[in-house]
């Protein structure tokens, strides 16, 4: 499984807000322009925590399977796999729609905030980014705390990236 690359979220970032931005100034000079939904910071919230809890109740768990204390349980590793492709996903998503009300935040900052409807709808906009930002950085946590250790470079390595495998 391939590990995320921030250059690939920051790149789908930067690519929806930019066709956000051009798209909202075309539909604001139609007449209106569509509204950030107050859910949309809400969501990306709770994705970013189910994401969170997720990675600290694996890391607790690997921890104590390490560690060999009496009574651990130990990680799946196809539960460990589905976890990382469940928070790779949701970077990728997140950080489109953190791009797309992006740029709509930013179009409604530099029209001007004069109207209480475009001053809510900057703020439900900047809430989404930040939210969408949390889900990226707890989509990464998670994909640390499930990576297997590499090889310790003194020759030890068995070719498994880390694994030990008994025959």
């Amino acid at each position: 499984m391939k590990q995320l690359h921030i250059k690939v979220l920051v790149g789908l970032f930067l690519a929806a807000g930019v066709l956000a931005w051009g798209g909202a100034r075309l539909w604001d000079s139609l007449g209106t322009l569509p509204g950030v939904p107050v859910a949309a910071p809400i969501v990306l919230a709770l994705i970013a925590a189910v994401l969170a809890a997720t990675a600290f109740a694996l890391r607790a768990r690997l921890r104590a399977q390490r560690e060999r204390r009496p009574g651990a349980k130990g990680v799946d590793p196809l539960v460990a796999a589905r976890a990382v492709v469940f928070g790779q996903a949701s970077a990728l998503v997140a950080s489109l729609v953190a791009g797309l009300y992006g740029g709509v935040g930013v179009f409604l900052l530099t029209t001007g905030l004069d109207a209480v409807p475009r001053r809510d709808q900057a703020i439900y906009a900047g809430l989404s980014v930040a939210a969408g930002v949390a889900v990226v950085a707890a989509a990464i946590f998670l994909e640390r705390v499930c990576k297997l250790p590499e090889d310790d470079g003194n020759g030890n390595g068995n070719g498994n990236g880390g694994a030990d495998v008994s025959v």
